[in-house]
């Protein structure tokens, strides 16, 4: 339809996770540095009389039985903010996988905040985005960013050099909560960084020295998250490779965004989603690599 507008959700990937402490509530307090990748899901929408989701693409099955999926509730708290009886027909088109420590829910939802305001024409409050969930403000408007407390307070990152990434994903979903429950106890201190870094070799090297605090319960957990890590890193030209945020998928850091899609050819086996390209920049980006779940 003539009417239609899209917008891209792309994948948010924690180069750094650190636990820095626990409130009294239980939520863990955190320290993260935060950067999107070029592979994304996308969101149409069409003026309707009421808000319809249909939902598609490789991991659409994965949301099909959930009665209130997480752009739902965005698109009724936006019109319930702006005091609107609107509608919308919406279609997601699921590329990334499910539960997955990308932020695809998260992405998703913040991509039907921006569709909707541009077809409603009402403004995004402030607030609104913190109460769906603790990464849709950093998922908002996705670029770097540095995350504290439990996500609601975004900093500016260091200047991110040129690179590419490979995305891995071993076709395990992995609950959030599970994986801090397998937590030891202690916490981190927030990390230190430079303004910038000059290529993507002197931020892999700084970024070694701190971690992803969730990487080693995750492991035990689902050991084929350490099967991943192990093929990444065997990759020629790897930087750095790292679980990112509750897992299962894991995040390889190299030099320019076509070796990252050469490696990601590479490093594909039968029932793991593996991506490679660029960082995010706005726009999907096309020439991509993809493998879609095994059938």
């Amino acid at each position: 339809m003539d009417q239609d507008l899209s917008e891209a959700a792309p994948a948010k990937i924690n180069l750094t996770l650190l636990i820095t402490g626990r409130r009294g509530d239980g939520y863990h307090l955190l320290d993260s540095l935060v950067v999107f990748a070029g592979a994304h899901d996308c969101l149409t929408a069409a003026p309707a009389k009421t808000l319809t989701l249909e939902i598609g693409g490789p991991f659409g099955s994965g949301l099909a039985e959930e009665p209130d999926n997480l752009v739902l509730r965005a698109g009724r708290a936006l019109a319930a903010s702006a005091g609107l009886h609107a509608g919308a027909h919406i279609r997601l088109e699921k590329n990334l996988p499910v539960a997955s420590g990308i932020g695809g829910g998260s992405s998703d939802a913040a991509a039907a905040l921006r569709l909707l305001s541009r077809l409603w024409n009402v403004p995004i409050p402030g607030d609104l985005p913190a109460g769906l969930g603790a990464d849709v403000p950093v998922c908002l408007d996705p670029r770097p960013r540095r995350m504290a407390g439990i996500g609601e307070h975004l900093a500016p990152a260091p200047a991110i050099p040129p690179c590419g990434l490979v995305l891995v994903n071993p076709g395990l979903a992995l609950a959030t909560k599970a994986v801090f429950a397998a937590r030891a106890a202690g916490f981190s201190a927030p990390a230190v960084y430079p303004d910038a870094w000059p290529d993507a070799a002197s931020m892999a090297e700084a970024l070694d020295s701190l971690g992803n605090d969730l990487e080693s319960p995750a492991i035990t957990l689902c050991p084929a998250i350490g099967t991943v890590l192990g093929a990444l890193r065997a990759l020629a030209g790897c930087r750095l490779a790292r679980m990112s945020g509750s897992g299962a998928t894991c995040f390889a850091l190299f030099d320019t965004p076509a070796l990252a899609s050469a490696a990601a050819k590479q490093v594909a086996r039968p029932g793991w989603w593996c991506w490679g390209g660029p960082l995010w920049h706005g726009h999907p980006a096309p020439g991509l690599y993809a493998a879609p779940p095994a059938t």
